[in-house]
This record gives structure tokens, sequence and C-alpha cells, in this order.
């Protein structure tokens, strides 16, 4: 059963994927790729809270949703290669501060999941 949920999660999550890349990606800058990460950590943060410390979530339900809607939604993949990308097209300063803007945001939008999970009674 947990592997049918870790399978039907990612298919789900690998099409919002698709689709939020597909309505926000920009020329010059990868704005979908950039609010699925953030989105996504936020949601494994607010996840893992009501999931693993509230055990308000059965664990089928958690693995389907974490692991595999967040595993697929989350592009830490495409990521790289994005910041790789840059890098071999002589824009050094766009991967760096692409790479700050999302490890730093998707910090802190990890944080505010696992904070605002915290905070539901």
């Amino acid at each position: 059963m947990a592997i049918l949920a870790v399978a039907l999660g990612g298919a789900i999550g690998s099409v919002l994927r698709y689709l939020i890349g597909v309505w926000a990606n920009q020329p010059g800058w990868p704005l979908g790729t950039w609010l699925a990460n953030l989105s996504g950590s936020f949601l494994i943060g607010l996840l893992y809270v009501l999931g693993k410390e509230k055990g308000w979530l059965p664990p089928d339900l958690y693995l389907l949703l974490a692991t595999g809607v967040m595993g697929g939604f989350t592009t830490f993949s495409t990521f790289s290669l994005e910041v790789v990308t840059y890098a071999a097209q002589g824009l050094p300063v766009r991967a760096f501060l692409y790479v700050l803007a999302s490890v730093g945001a998707g910090l802190v939008a990890a944080w505010l999941g696992w904070w605002v999970g915290r905070q539901v009674m």
C-alpha cells in the first residue's frame, strides 16, 4: 500500500509541477521551478508537523502527500540543471542569485510550514 501511495502521489505532483511550469516559467527566470520549490518546501514542513509530530494524517496519506506529491512536485534536479546552465552561459551572477533565492527562500518556506503546523491545535 505504501508504494502505491507514493506512486500515485508522485504522478499527481509531477502533473502539478508541469502545470505550474507552463503557467509561470518565463524567459530569463524559471519562475515555475522557483514557485514549485518554495510552495513545496512550505507544504512539506506543514505536512511533517501534521503527519509526523501531531499524527493527524494516517501513514499512507502522509506518504502519498509528503513523499509522493511533494517529491513529484518539487524540482531540485531541474533547479540544479538551471543553475549549471546559467553558469555555462556565462551568467554566474544569475546562477548565484538563483541559488540564493531558491535555497534561502526554500528554507524560510519550510520553517514557515513547520511553524504554521505547530500553531494548529
